[in-house]
């Protein structure tokens, strides 16, 4: 599989240990390049985001629909192996369940969980986005396309932005979203769901106080299952990377990654 990876060398080599930033629905490895790349290169840190499987410049947009939760793991693990084994990961969102699954498979360093879908599941957010929008929750799932969900600035704004982020903002990051895999959303509703007593990493796990999608409640049942305490981040929305507040966590990744001597 041709799997698009972003790369954004360190100004200085502070760092041994590579991060690895796995992205969530609807986006690709340009989410990390806004802030995430350059800062943490900055920081001396060698940065790698890949564009999972029928998103960005991967292969695999024909397949998109029926890729499963196991493909997309399989694509980070590929990543994983070719750049070196010891790598932290960091993932958004739906991406955080696929870094969950590489910790009980392969372990790693140190993992950063960002707004992640919890070891749990989706049902709990589905419920939610089934409420709150029940017109493009019928469409997603006649059509078998998740892209209603976040199709024009205004849902794109409910789903992932705060309500104060500039509309040029919200309009541009909208238009950079693409549709998700059906077949990997009912996966992590239903099966191959990670098994956190199988995992040994440290975990740093941070969410969002105004997430529309993830839960505070689900944020903090995912810390206590992988023994950590949850941070969540004020006046922040669930698309931490690209909210004004990114720089804030940032900052705490980055002191989190040096209490780990890593």
């Amino acid at each position: 599989m041709n799997l698009e990876v972003v790369t954004k060398a360190p100004e200085s080599n502070a760092h041994s240990t590579p991060i690895l930033f796995v992205h969530g629905m609807w986006h690709a490895a340009w989410c990390w390049a806004e802030h995430f790349l350059p800062y943490f290169a900055r920081r001396g840190y060698r940065c790698y985001a890949l564009s999972l499987r029928g998103h960005g410049s991967s292969d695999g947009h024909k397949r998109l629909r029926w890729t499963s939760l196991t493909d997309y793991v399989s694509d980070v693990r590929q990543v994983v192996r070719r750049i070196q084994p010891a790598l932290a990961l960091v993932g958004h969102s739906m991406g955080g369940i696929f870094v969950q699954k590489m910790l009980e498979l392969n372990g790693a360093p140190a993992a950063v969980l960002l707004a992640s879908a919890p070891p749990g599941g989706l049902i709990s957010a589905t419920v939610r986005v089934a409420r709150r929008h029940p017109r493009a929750f019928i469409k997603a799932n006649t059509t078998l396309s998740l892209l209603p969900l976040v199709r024009n600035p205004e849902t794109a704004r409910e789903a992932l932005f705060s309500a104060d982020m500039p509309d040029e903002e919200v309009s541009r990051y909208a238009s950079l979203l693409r549709d998700e895999s059906y077949r990997a959303y009912l996966d992590m509703m239903l099966q191959g769901l990670p098994r956190p007593k199988q995992v040994d990493t440290s975990v740093l796990d941070l969410g969002a106080a105004d997430d529309s999608l993830i839960s505070r409640g689900e944020v903090d049942a995912t810390a206590q299952v992988y023994n950590t305490a949850a941070e969540v981040f004020r006046h922040t929305a669930h698309d931490m990377r690209l909210e004004a507040t990114w720089q804030a966590a940032a900052d705490r990744i980055l002191r989190w990654l040096g209490e780990q001597s890593l």
